[in-house]
């Protein structure tokens, strides 16, 4: 009803705008050459409104002319009967200009559509869905008909662009899962393997009963399947740890703690503590939000990452300060250090860094304390550059007991 009045009126009001035009420019130029003037009122009409609108200020302005300015003025009589043919020329030439102006405004708004559906293909969108609801906001039931074949067209296109992305994420999926399992594979066949050879042979070798051993290389040899059980104890641990954080069951059992007590206890339990220095806050030891033992495993796997890769005679500094909400573990490092091209890389499961030579380790120590810090809301990353050694940052979130401490 709202657009019929608005309809409507403006066909009235072009109407009567052009009808008083035509009465100021009747003393300068011959009457029946403005009649044309009313086509300026019914082509706009026609394209905003549609052909009946524009049928209509045909007729009115005809009978607008012919009331106002045709003899015998201010009747609907003709004194000159063949002024019936001009105006009956000009209805149908208003009539004919209001279909053509119509039908562009139609095909501009199909071309609207088409391009507008084309872009959100092109877009990446859900095409199918940006089509129906275009198509219902815009499209006519007369242009929807018109337009089938184009939509039809669209719509095998859009079928097809998803179901080859559909394909595509299949296969990316499928190649990550053959390339973590080719890793696995390698993780088990070398680092699987080697421990258990040097378990089952110094353990050969303890219960073969005619070889005389002195009670020194006993000891060697138990101490060898010790340590190589220990290193497998742990590989298999890193190995379930990994599945865990990838089928998201890893989660955190949160509290606070003071990060002097994260630190600390993480780097008793690693081999080789005697070479990590620990630089603590001068003030009280600032508290985290996270789970103790992940937090733990973290600092730890960071730390025996730094070991394994910094010379023997060097120490691993292990530095705590807080800025912000966050409180930041530094574990600093003297080894071959990190190209930045593997910043990331080194991150990934079964990944090492290419300066390291080092052939030991299944690469799955850095994955886990990532995995399990951003478990924490936490992030670790690495600041290095090849031959400078390496500093690896563990950023957790502080507490909300102690950051409410903090003056605004």
């Amino acid at each position: 009803m709202r657009r019929f009045a608005l309809g409507i009126g403006s066909c009235a009001l072009a109407v009567t705008a052009i009808t008083a035009l035509i009465e100021l420019l009747k003393g300068h130029i011959p009457v029946l050459s403005l009649a044309v003037l009313y086509l300026l009122g019914v082509i706009p009409i026609a394209v905003f409104f549609g052909l009946a609108y524009g049928v209509l200020v045909a007729v009115a302005s005809m009978l607008a002319f012919n009331f106002f300015f045709l003899p015998p003025l201010y009747t609907f009589t003709l004194q000159d009967s063949r002024n019936w043919f001009a105006l009956l020329v000009f209805v149908v030439t208003a009539v004919v200009v209001s279909q053509l102006a119509t039908r562009s405004r139609r095909q501009a708004q199909e071309a609207e559509l088409l391009a507008r559906v084309a872009t959100a293909l092109l877009e990446q969108n859900s095409a199918a869905t940006e089509l129906d609801r275009i198509e219902a906001a815009t499209a006519t039931p007369g242009s929807r008909r018109r337009l089938l074949p184009a939509l039809t067209s669209l719509q095998r296109i859009a079928a097809e662009r998803e179901r080859l992305a559909g394909e595509a994420l299949e296969a990316e999926a499928y190649r990550r899962s053959d390339a973590m399992k080719t890793a696995l594979l390698r993780a088990v066949s070398h680092d699987l393997r080697s421990p258990l050879m040097a378990i089952l042979t110094s353990a050969g070798a303890l219960a073969h009963a005619e070889l005389a051993l002195e009670p020194g290389d006993r000891q060697e040899l138990a101490d060898t399947i010790l340590g190589e059980a220990e290193r497998l104890d742990r590989l298999v641990s890193n190995l379930l740890d990994l599945s865990r954080l990838q089928a998201g069951a890893a989660a955190p059992e949160l509290g606070d703690w003071a990060i002097e007590d994260v630190v600390l206890q993480a780097v008793d339990g690693v081999e080789g503590a005697d070479r990590v220095d620990v630089v603590l806050p001068d003030d009280d030891s600032p508290l985290v939000h996270a789970d103790l033992h992940q937090a733990e495993r973290v600092v730890a796997n960071l730390v025996e990452n730094a070991l394994r890769y910094s010379p023997p005679d060097e120490k691993v500094r292990v530095q705590v300060r807080r800025t912000g909400r966050d409180v930041l573990v530094r574990v600093v490092d003297h080894g071959p250090g990190i190209p930045p091209t593997e910043a990331e890389r080194i991150f990934e499961p079964f990944q090492r860094g290419s300066l390291t030579g080092e052939t030991r380790g299944a690469g799955l120590g850095l994955a886990i304390a990532r995995g399990f810090a951003e478990a924490n809301g936490g992030r670790v990353w690495v600041e290095s550059h090849a031959g400078q050694g390496a500093t690896f940052v563990l950023a957790l979130p502080v507490a909300a007991q102690a950051h409410a401490e903090v003056p605004a």
